[in-house]
């Protein structure tokens, strides 16, 4: 299994637009992959249909998004107007491409089969995983979660924004931030640093401890 930080696994695959060489699909973009467990299911098409009408928010941050699961290009081709029906989904081209793995090869190098859920012949299906790599070809986050829970693609967008800020500026971003809120101040950087870095209006919260860990700013700009 890929690790954070690691270069995500270059593959060829075939997808319901043609063949996929996945890094030359990428090219200098960040990029999303997400697995469902298998096409014609419940959960799946409110997921791949939420992130067909997500697509011009991931678009706005530069991120491209694929999927895949272990059915056929055949299966995701007829699935699409089911998910197309369901979200109301306009456009000649369906948003993002679906990858094929009826082979179980990528799903059983990225560690995403669940051995909870098979399909009629008894073979593992691919649980819903998130990768989001960087245009640097590095796995910058994971998420697996069960065929039972559908994912909250809301949450994945806040996760580029904290990825992308906190790459450009050395702050991080605390527990249930959101794009515009104050972040903090990463703890490697010191106080002159900070002061050269952000200004001086930075609010250090009195602890117990007395140690003044806690520093918060304004959310940095590009500007």
């Amino acid at each position: 299994m890929v690790l954070l930080g690691e270069t995500f696994p270059n593959f060829t695959a075939n997808s319901d637009i043609g063949p996929i060489e996945f890094h030359d699909w990428i090219g200098d973009s960040w990029a999303i992959l997400f697995s469902h467990p298998n096409d014609f299911t419940p959960v799946c098409t409110t997921e791949l249909a939420r992130v067909a009408k997500l697509i011009p928010a991931f678009a706005k941050r530069g991120v491209k998004v694929i999927a895949l699961s272990c059915n056929s290009v055949d299966s995701h081709i007829q699935w699409i107007k089911d998910i197309r029906a369901y979200g109301n989904i306009t456009g000649e081209v369906f948003p993002y491409p679906i990858i094929e793995d009826e082979n179980r090869e990528i799903s059983l190098s990225l560690g995403m089969l669940d051995p909870d859920e098979r399909d009629s012949q008894g073979l593992p299906l691919s649980a819903r995983s998130v990768f989001i790599i960087d245009p640097k070809k590095k796995m910058r986050l994971s998420i697996l979660y069960p065929a039972t829970t559908g994912r909250n693609f809301d949450e994945i967008l806040r996760v580029i924004d904290s990825l992308q800020l906190t790459d450009k500026h050395k702050v991080a971003t605390p527990v249930d931030w959101r794009n515009g809120d104050d972040v903090m101040i990463q703890p490697s950087v010191t106080d002159e640093q900070a002061k050269s870095m952000f200004g001086e209006n930075i609010k250090v919260t009195n602890l117990p401890s007395g140690k003044p860990y806690l520093r918060s700013i304004l959310q940095p700009t590009d500007t």
